[in-house]
């Protein structure tokens, strides 16, 4: 493969599940969850920058969503059986992608998850939500990776943000490196701005978000989608990172899900 080509991986036998991974994309403790998905399922997971094939290290620039879901697209097509469909689970960033793909590329998709994407923008109040995402931005530039974490945390909890831990900016050598930096450096603003089209009726769709997410802002966001794209909504196991924190049980929610 090619740095030209998409960077993938592959596990298990059965129907293809594509997996969309958070944050810059890199599939860092996915396993867990994927061995018990690939007991039924041909799971196949996207790394759209190459983080996990060599490429941590490389320029990255500002990320756009439609990128990432044609990337998703040509993975599909060098995957799937002729004539088959494919299940998708985006997670965070990924859930942003897995819209996108089903708004844009429906044709071989079968079912989609979107586990808690950050599509703020969308909200009621979405404005104020994309400043204060500006803000953890911003916080990154002037601090660091730390504060701009606990900034985050703030505005996922909706709530005013505790005093921010003291840092530096990263050199670009650090951030490059850093998959956490990537995220927030080339990933976040274009990601939570991003609104996504209407689904189309023949694949079915379903916004999922965890339980301990309850009263946070990705939970509402969730609930909202799933109203205005007229699909299901689903409680997973644990909160914004349910698949690391409980993978086992989130694999089998999954499961359920996807083959109810």
């Amino acid at each position: 493969m090619t740095d030209s080509e998409p960077h993938y991986d592959i596990t298990g036998r059965g129907p293809v599940l594509l997996l969309l991974p958070g944050g810059a994309g890199h599939p860092m403790g996915l396993g867990p969850m994927t061995e018990v998905l690939a007991e039924h399922f041909t799971v196949v997971t996207y790394d759209h920058l190459g983080l996990a094939h060599g490429r941590l290290g490389e320029p990255v620039e500002d990320q756009r969503v439609r990128d990432w879901s044609d990337g998703a697209r040509c993975v599909l097509d060098a995957v799937l059986p002729e004539g088959e469909s494919a299940y998708v689970l985006g997670s965070s960033s990924g859930g942003v992608v897995a819209l996108d793909l089903l708004a844009r590329h429906p044709e071989r998709l079968r079912h989609v998850v979107a586990h808690e994407p950050p599509c703020v923008g969308v909200l009621p109040d979405g404005a104020r939500q994309l400043a204060a995402f500006r803000e953890v931005y911003d916080a990154y530039r002037a601090a660091g990776p730390a504060a701009a974490g606990a900034r985050m945390t703030a505005v996922l909890e909706e709530r005013e943000p505790y005093a921010l831990p003291e840092g530096q900016p990263l050199s670009r050598e650090e951030e490059l490196a850093n998959p956490m930096a990537l995220f927030l450096a080339h990933v976040l603003r274009n990601f939570t701005g991003h609104v996504p089209a209407a689904a189309p009726a023949q694949v079915r769709l379903t916004l999922a978000a965890g339980a301990d997410s309850r009263g946070q802002l990705l939970y509402r966001t969730a609930e909202f989608l799933a109203k205005s794209l007229h699909g299901d909504f689903v409680e997973f196991p644990g909160g914004h990172l349910g698949i690391l924190q409980h993978p086992e049980e989130f694999a089998v929610r999954l499961r359920e899900t996807l083959l109810s």
